[in-house]
């Protein structure tokens, strides 16, 4: 059944969640994907993994327990690392040399991780596939090893220098760093490969194609061949005798059409290359023009990639209806740039948040144009109750999922009561922002959880207050609710409870908040994009 499943699944775009390991084993099927682009954490930045961050750099209470530093030397390292030596390929090779070089350090946990990650991903890859792995210089001539070791060296592309636009680097004792790595690798020699253009620099056209005619602007190329050795295109031609590029009818008929000129008696000739003939720049492996996300497409988190990039990368190493997978798919640019170029895609992460907040951006981008699936989400009640056990701070993000609101910021051990809101504008001309507070309980609750709610809505000057519980509610917790009165929605005439519960049942079974429409609501996506962590999928049961 499994199998089945998995079949269907890669025929239509995917969102995963949980341990991508695991995902990789047991869903995706091998050669079945044409192109792998990941950006996993760095060793170098403990906090790459934190959605959300005060200004002074505290992190949100909400994620301490989730987004801990993936890559440390602990128990789980320690025997990810003796699993990987056992065997006897490349692979354990490089791992006892980098264990030789690096001891037991948080830098080799972070290869004994990465290494049967891209073991599973090299299994995907299609014979044509190939893989792109963005680093930052801290750990990638540590990656391009263990690369060689599970692609092959000779299989080895590029490194690639991306230059951002802003240099990460505080410290006076180091040049700034401005650029990230990324190694693209193919899985064997007949790989996909489309030369890539970009566009010309305005001062080098115009001091290139300084000539224009009734065709266009153009400018003047030599015509003469790089090899003396050509006798047969060794000739005279308008008295000037080289050895040619072109053959001798190639080029009379070229001078009759007006593409071959001499500027003045004697001169070589030249050719009329027309700017609009240009395919553009050729694309080296030095990116310095693609700048980072900015504008409205920035969720405010520093090493979020731009869609630019993550398109030069889709359109070099896939064609359209290709299936594109991104591992460590975090806030989805590149599953929204593959969207865009008309390709399938797999996106994988392991919390709710990053899930939600790839469905969130989905539906901005694409609104209904776009269709996929999400597996290993809760779908019964059975499963969000295994969830809520399992991990609180995954349940509160997956249930705030089921009514699109986003977790509420706030600094560690600051618990003002709100887990999450929405925003909304109900009066003429938009007039000021309304807001539905959030708390979410996957355990026990009672009437205090009310009052508590009831005093939040109160103090934070909100309209609506809203109890998701995994419980049914008790006589008491309804009659209390009932008791904070209404919301009179000026703009839609209409009463709204102040003070709702709604269960996880009743959301799984399509029930909403009682609320304004939305309509044209700012909401804003959570800021960031990059959870990782350890927990096991839940609902995988369920799915397949």
């Amino acid at each position: 059944m499994i199998l089945l499943y998995n079949h269907f699944a890669m025929t239509q775009n995917t969102l995963y969640y949980g341990d991508n390991l695991e995902i990789l084993r047991d869903y995706i099927p091998a050669d079945s994907v044409d192109l792998v682009y990941l950006d996993p954490p760095f060793n170098s930045n403990a906090s790459y993994n934190v959605l959300f961050a005060e200004h002074d750099g505290t992190k949100a209470s909400a994620q301490i327990h989730a987004f801990e530093d993936t890559w440390q030397w602990d128990t789980k390292a320690h025997d990810t690392y003796y699993d990987l030596v056992k065997k006897s390929d490349k692979v354990a090779e490089a791992m006892l040399a980098f264990h030789t070089l690096l001891g037991d350090s948080n830098m080799l946990a972070y290869l004994a991780m990465m290494a049967p990650r891209l073991v599973e991903l090299r299994r995907v890859l299609k014979p044509t596939g190939s893989i792109y792995l963005h680093c930052d210089p801290t750990a990638s001539h540590y990656l391009k090893l263990l690369m060689d070791a599970v692609f092959e060296p000779e299989n080895f592309g590029n490194e690639i220098s991306w230059k951002r636009s802003n240099p990460k680097s505080l410290i006076k004792i180091n040049f700034p760093n401005c650029r990230d790595i990324i190694l693209r690798y193919s899985k064997g020699k007949n790989f996909t490969f489309n030369i890539i253009y970009g566009e010309h620099n305005p001062e080098y056209v115009e001091s290139a194609y300084k000539y224009e005619d009734e065709h266009g602007r153009y400018r003047l190329l030599p015509l003469l061949n790089p090899n003396d050795d050509r006798p047969h295109l060794t000739y005279e031609f308008l008295g000037v005798t080289r050895v040619w590029r072109w053959t001798r009818e190639r080029m009379e008929q070229s001078y009759k059409d007006g593409l071959v000129v001499q500027l003045k008696p004697g001169a070589v000739p030249q050719y009329k290359k027309y700017l609009a003939d240009s395919l553009g720049r050729t694309v080296t492996d030095n990116w310095d023009d693609i700048q980072q996300a900015a504008g409205n497409e920035s969720l405010g988190y520093p090493t979020q990639k731009p869609v630019a990039l993550l398109e030069r990368i889709i359109k070099a190493s896939s064609n359209p209806g290709d299936l594109v997978l991104d591992p460590f798919c975090g806030c989805g640019t590149t599953i929204v740039a593959a969207q865009k170029l008309g390709r399938r895609w797999i996106g994988i992460d392991i919390t709710h948040l990053a899930i939600n907040l790839m469905k969130n951006r989905l539906k901005n981008e694409f609104g209904t144009e776009v269709i996929w699936t999400v597996i290993g989400e809760p779908t019964t009640l059975s499963g969000a109750e295994a969830l809520a056990e399992q991990d609180k701070f995954q349940f509160q993000s997956w249930a705030l999922g089921l009514v699109g609101a986003r977790p509420e910021e706030q600094k560690k051990g600051a618990d003002r009561g709100i887990d999450g809101k929405l925003i909304f504008f109900d009066e003429a001309g938009g007039g000021k922002p309304k807001r539905v507070l959030f708390s979410v309980k996957g355990g026990h609750t009672s009437v205090k959880d009310i009052r508590d709610l009831r005093g939040t809505v109160e103090r934070e000057d909100a309209q609506i207050g809203v109890l998701i519980t995994l419980q049914e509610p008790t006589q008491p917790m309804k009659t209390e609710s009932l008791a904070a009165g209404f919301y009179d929605s000026p703009g839609w005439g209409k009463r709204y409870p102040r003070i709702q519960i709604l269960t996880i049942a009743e959301l799984l079974d399509g029930k909403g908040v009682e609320m304004p429409p939305l309509g044209q609501v700012n909401i804003t996506l959570p800021r960031g994009c990059k959870p990782k962590g350890r927990k096991k999928a839940q609902g995988m049961e369920e799915m397949v």
